[in-house]
């Protein structure tokens, strides 16, 4: 028989269609319904309502778990809990890393907390990757522009993204060391609500977190003095429970991000540029040198530039074997030519 406190899980987001989903996988067994807080290398902290366990997961099983994920365990007195089962997710976040690879930074989100800083890390093309990856999940964004109280200029960022991102998601202004930024997110962070922070190192997460959250949950450190960039003081993802209700995914800074990982969710981050392609003289226009281009004429060039670039590492991702072999040939073919003449 599943054992499970509905209302003290639903608080740390459990919904009635996760929960039909574990009476179904549990069967006759004795297990206990629990969210994952961590994942180590050989083991993971779980939540069960009421506080954290350690539980050891079956090796097939631990290679898929990822912060937010909910679990079956079968619940011991005096050792750590067996992780059993993995419940199918609603929604993750993925990016692909540098070699191809796919990461999961967080699963069963309501809210992506993408935080900039109004230092050194400010880069509205970094941003619109972080917004791909929240339309690839189908998560909804929210735009942190922190550290407000160290730029002069901070209304004229805001203005520039507000001017230039399409579909608008909201966007705040937040010093994270103010209390206030609680009563600020509030909307975001009600009981059953999960929230994740994604942003570069030295953005200020885990300072927010630990606001938020109204303790030093998180550790937090410096940034160099020369680019703003963190130190990477936060190693690990983790999921954390606010007192007023909700749950906090911190993850460590990411410096590089691919492209979404496919063109629904490039359309979703670049609603504009796909509306004014209706417009443009040519069906098949590529928005770069046609005469009667829309979108040339209605977007501002950095971001058109920007989805171009994304673009072309979406398809690079999206090729198969073959069809990289086959560009390698012709790129080979084009040099061969050239140099000949």
């Amino acid at each position: 028989m599943l054992n499970f406190d509905f209302p003290r899980l639903a608080a740390i987001g459990l919904t009635p269609v996760l929960l039909q989903q574990a009476l179904a996988l549990a069967g006759e067994d004795d297990l206990q319904l629990a969210r994952v807080c961590r994942v180590q290398r050989d083991c993971a902290s779980v939540h069960d309502g009421d506080g954290e366990r350690l539980a050891h997961a079956l090796p097939g099983v631990h290679a898929e778990l990822a912060v937010g994920d909910w679990v079956l365990c079968q619940p011991r007195a005096h050792e750590p809990w067996r992780l059993l089962e993995r419940l199918e997710p609603f929604n993750q976040l993925v990016r692909v890393n540098d070699e191809g690879v796919r990461q999961t930074y967080a699963s069963n989100v309501d809210t992506a907390l993408l935080v900039m800083g109004l230092d050194g890390d400010y880069n509205p093309r970094r941003l619109e990757r972080y917004l791909g990856l929240a339309a690839a999940a189908g998560v909804a964004p929210v735009v942190v522009l922190s550290k407000a109280d160290l730029c002069a200029d901070a209304e004229a960022r805001l203005a520039e993204l507000e001017g230039r991102l399409r579909p608008l998601p909201p966007i705040l202004l937040l010093n994270g060391t103010d209390p206030a930024c609680r009563d600020v997110l509030r909307p975001w962070l009600g009981a059953g609500q999960t929230l994740v922070l994604l942003g570069s190192s030295g953005a200020g997460k885990s300072t927010l977190s630990n606001t938020l959250l109204g303790e030093d949950a998180q550790a937090t450190g410096g940034v160099r003095a020369d680019d703003s960039r963190g130190r990477h003081t936060t190693t690990a993802r983790t999921l954390l429970t606010c007192p007023d209700g909700g749950c906090i995914i911190d993850t460590p800074g990411v410096r590089t991000l691919q492209a979404p990982p496919d063109a629904g969710a490039l359309a979703g981050s670049f609603a504009d540029i796909e509306a004014l392609a209706g417009h443009c003289q040519f069906r098949d226009c590529g928005h770069r040198e046609e005469p009667g281009c829309a979108v040339r004429a209605g977007v501002d060039e950095d971001r058109l530039r920007n989805y171009h670039k994304l673009r072309r590492e979406m398809e690079r991702h999206e090729r198969t074997p073959l069809q990289r072999q086959q560009q390698r040939r012709e790129w080979k073919a084009r040099n061969k030519a050239a140099r000949s003449r």
